[in-house]
């Protein structure tokens, strides 16, 4: 009886049971109805990408988001200087520098700081990873076509294409398998290795707001360099101007006017850098180009398949709607998951698990997120084929 007793006892521990018939080696895991809850906690915490968060996860930035105080004394010191010489010559009864100057600066310079945050502390389009599932094609019949060249360092036993084919507006387009994040990646897609995500629409990661630039925040970073462009012009012609009004020499009013100087020098340099920086942004918002694509001359002899015209170029960039993010940071997962192996909308219809080394069925795919994976800015597919792009970034 004691024999019985202790035997059921054991039979209420855990227990991982070889199936007797599997060629994956498979493993059943039987819980009892006595094993403890697993402890939940919030998505950013479980974070594998390099971000960093703030304010419980409602805030997103880069790795290099100390850069961003940097940038705001490069923006924040000039203007502040600037402001604070107009309230001293307004002072001295100056008919030229009145408040309507004044507030002109304060209401560039406040814009300037606003579309830098709007740029650095949103999440700019990161696809979610799969941790431990690997998608592949179940060998079914459909309109892509995967090539003969093998993934092969996380899933050795498992041979997975490197690319395959996507029909873009009458262009097949070759998308590649991310190895870091387990899915194959959307057109113009590409995976950054400072902030170790997939990102939709990749156009560069910024080092001077310490965040990518990409689908979600690429509107805010045109307006943040194009009023900084501004904020810049602003500051050299008043200055300029200052110098200019006072009698006697140019090189004697300069030394009795060191301040002025420096916001003349300071502002020409910048102009250079923001000011080119924004001219070579509007050329690739009226080409649909992104950084990535243009400095790799993706479409310097092939036809652009995202280019649409002129105005509605202009139009995609700048007063489309921005996609929901597919990221709820403050959803709850659990404490042993990195809170990023939900299933994302390219997923086929069989998966492979890594850790258990074999196929799984739908009903064992993973949960998906809150918010789901949804236009990964994939167009529509289409009955011809034209030329082949290489999107295997």
């Amino acid at each position: 009886m004691q024999r019985e007793r202790m035997s059921k006892k054991n039979s209420s521990q855990v227990h991982c049971l070889p199936s007797p018939d599997h060629h994956h080696h498979h493993h059943i895991l039987i819980m009892a109805s006595t094993s403890k809850h697993i402890p939940e906690i919030r998505l950013y915490k479980a974070w594998k990408g390099n971000n960093r968060f703030f304010c419980g996860g409602r805030l997103m930035f880069g790795p290099d988001v100390s850069s961003l105080l940097l940038t705001s004394f490069l923006i924040g010191a000039p203007a502040l200087t600037f402001c604070i010489r107009m309230l001293v010559w307004m002072q001295k009864g100056d008919p030229i520098f009145n408040y309507t100057v004044l507030t002109s600066a304060f209401i560039l310079t406040l814009l300037v700081f606003t579309f830098l945050f709007l740029t650095s502390a949103r999440d700019p389009g990161i696809i979610p990873r799969n941790k431990t599932s690997v998608n592949i094609e179940d060998g079914s019949d459909n309109s892509l076509t995967q090539s003969m060249e093998w993934v092969n360092s996380k899933t050795p036993h498992l041979k997975i294409p490197r690319t395959k084919d996507v029909f873009v507006n009458g262009y097949t387009i070759k998308v590649k398998f991310c190895e870091t994040c387990l899915l194959y990646r959307p057109p113009r897609a590409s995976h950054c290795s400072i902030c170790n995500n997939c990102v939709q629409r990749f156009d560069h990661h910024c080092p001077w707001v310490g965040q990518c630039i990409a689908l979600r925040n690429y509107p805010f970073f045109i307006c943040f360099i194009s009023t900084s462009t501004l904020l810049c012009i602003y500051i050299f012609v008043f200055s300029w101007i200052n110098l200019m009004r006072q009698p006697g020499r140019l090189g004697r009013t300069m030394s009795n006017d060191i301040v002025s100087v420096i916001l003349i020098v300071y502002s020409f340099v910048s102009i250079w850098f923001v000011g080119g920086l924004t001219i070579f942004h509007v050329y690739l918002m009226s080409t649909n180009q992104t950084t990535y694509e243009n400095f790799r001359s993706r479409y310097d002899k092939k036809e652009n398949p995202y280019k649409r015209g002129l105005l509605k170029n202009v139009k995609e960039v700048l007063f489309a709607k921005i996609p929901p993010s597919q990221l709820d940071l403050r959803a709850m997962v659990p404490d042993e998951d990195d809170g990023s192996e939900y299933e994302s909308e390219n997923s086929s219809s069989i998966r492979y698990d890594n850790e258990m080394k074999g196929k799984v069925t739908k009903s064992e795919s993973p949960k998906k997120l809150p918010l789901p994976t949804q236009n990964l800015d994939n167009n529509d597919d289409y009955d011809r084929s034209t030329t082949t792009r290489d999107d295997a970034s």
